[in-house]
């Protein structure tokens, strides 16, 4: 046999072979993973965010002095109306007790004017008695007319002397009342040299020391309130829509990252962060944690609804998918077909429910295989085999 006879023999034979590895390759139905359809599909959104309470009061006195003593530590338990802390209260004291000196002084100076008032009474009845006398003498001719006109003067002048005595009392039981607001208000000032907790809570931190000269409103502890502990946790605006209040949540904390919390979505805020595009989201614990840290890191998964029946692709596996339309490869007579269809919901693992666009007896391939392309042959295998 020629050289010229071999060489077409091998190009045969390369052909012949190129021919069944195309017709093996190509030619022969594709095994591709399928979706299936799914019972009871929780559909949760996923949130990161940290412990809080929702009563936190940074407390200091209304009042400024040096602190005499610290009743109170970070991480104390402390009842509504404990003692806390105290003020240096020798100046106020002093105040106090001028301000009782100050009554007592307006007490007896009422006394005084009150009898006065008797006593300008008591002149003004008998000047009225002898005016009255003295009037019947004039009348009879026995008294002169000039004596009866200074019996009746008489009794004008003590009747002035009455009003006078009145008003006196009048405008010193005025300065009385002013005395007793002066000392109430010292005593007022007084109470504010001490720091009482305002409620239940924890003492989360002690800002001073003992011996600090502290001003007006100089923060001297921070409490909370343990039963108001919540998660503030920050959701994707993306999937935030289905976001409710009274939703049924799951939160995982850093320090404790096997156990999971139950919750609810108490609060959801109005205005979303313009920077991360997040809304922030309340989660309050209906069972919640011994010991709460406030700040420590938290997983949020909130439960937005519950699908009795669902097929479910994953993300990877949809083309041009703009959140609510998409492209995907189906298994229809055997062969692959690229179709648009429209979805639903989506679950935290990436995938999204098929809502509508898929034609009857087709199959969804739910794996982005390389080689896919229109009319290949193709058949569906079970994603659980190996």
């Amino acid at each position: 046999m020629t050289t010229k006879s071999l060489s077409y023999l091998a190009i045969a034979a390369l052909v012949i072979i190129a021919g069944g590895t195309y017709a093996f390759v190509v030619a022969r139905p594709l095994p591709l993973p399928v979706a299936s359809s799914e019972k009871d599909v929780a559909i949760r959104v996923y949130g990161l965010g940290t412990v809080e309470a929702r009563i936190v009061s940074r407390i200091g006195f209304q009042v400024g002095a040096a602190l005499t003593q610290l009743r109170a530590d970070e991480g104390d338990t402390v009842a509504r109306g404990d003692l806390l802390a105290s003020l240096d209260q020798d100046a106020q004291e002093a105040r106090v007790a001028r301000a009782q000196a100050a009554v007592d002084a307006a007490t007896a100076n009422l006394a005084k004017a009150e009898a006065n008032v008797g006593r300008a009474e008591a002149v003004l009845q008998q000047r009225r008695a002898a005016n009255e006398r003295q009037q019947e003498l004039a009348g009879r001719n026995v008294s002169s007319r000039q004596a009866a006109e200074e019996a009746k003067r008489d009794v004008d002048v003590a009747y002035a002397d009455v009003t006078v005595a009145r008003t006196d009392v009048s405008v010193v039981r005025s300065q009385a009342e002013d005395a007793a607001a002066a000392f109430a208000y010292e005593q007022a000032i007084l109470k504010q040299h001490t720091l009482t907790a305002p409620f239940d809570g924890i003492v989360v931190d002690r800002h001073v020391e003992a011996g600090t000269v502290v001003r007006a409103g100089d923060v001297i502890y921070t409490l909370m309130d343990p039963t108001s502990v919540w998660v503030l946790a920050y959701i994707d605006e993306e999937r935030g829509g289905s976001l409710a209040v009274g939703q049924d949540a799951e939160v995982r904390l850093r320090s404790m990252p096997h156990d999971v919390y139950r919750g609810k979505v108490a609060r959801i805020g109005i205005e979303s962060d313009r920077t991360n595009e997040e809304r922030r989201v309340w989660i309050a614990c209906e069972v919640c944690p011994p010991r709460a840290y406030l700040g420590e890191q938290a997983e949020v998964l909130v439960t937005v609804a519950k699908l009795e029946q669902a097929l479910l692709v994953p993300e990877a596996a949809i083309r041009g998918f703009d959140g609510h339309r998409g492209k995907v490869f189906i298994i229809e007579d055997g062969r692959l077909v690229e179709v648009e269809l429209t979805f639903g919901h989506r679950t935290e693992d990436g995938r999204v429910e098929v809502s509508g666009g898929l034609p009857e007896e087709a199959i969804i391939v739910t794996a982005p295989t390389k080689g896919l392309s229109e009319g290949r042959k193709a058949r569906a295998i079970d994603e659980t085999s190996p």
